[in-house]
């Protein structure tokens, strides 16, 4: 009498656990991807027709509150020569890039700009700020 068993192997593979998976990876990636944020401080910028592209070494914000931040590290205004000279201290020529909301008075765009001056005439180097602006 020979010996049959009652549960069959079977040979296929179930491709169900795989969509499965698959969805998972697709929610998970979709959710995420809406968390990202690329700018964290969110600011109106002023429109220009002129575009000057320019090798972005450091980024200031300045936003409508007239709250200054030095790669999103918020400092206050006395704060902004230390808080610009580490991130640019190996360049001779770096570009700081200001990015201001349009509602905030252009003195706190001078303070930024006289930062880096002020750094330039002490080091003797030749650091440049340009003001990010949207397209008309």
């Amino acid at each position: 009498m020979p010996i049959t068993t009652r549960h069959k192997r079977s040979d296929q593979f179930s491709m169900a656990s795989m969509a499965d998976l698959v969805f998972l990876l697709l929610i998970f990636f979709i959710l995420l991807s809406t968390l990202v944020s690329p700018n964290a401080i969110n600011i109106l910028l002023p429109r220009s027709e002129s575009r000057t592209m320019a090798t972005q070494t450091t980024t200031v914000y300045i936003n409508e509150f007239a709250e200054f931040f030095v790669e999103g590290i918020p400092v206050r205004e006395d704060q902004l020569k230390s808080a610009i000279f580490p991130r640019i201290a190996d360049e001779t020529r770096a570009t700081v890039v200001l990015r201001s909301d349009q509602s905030v008075p252009l003195q706190y765009v001078v303070y930024v700009i006289d930062a880096v001056n002020s750094i330039n005439a002490r080091h003797g180097t030749e650091h440049r700020v340009i003001l990010a602006t949207s397209p008309r």
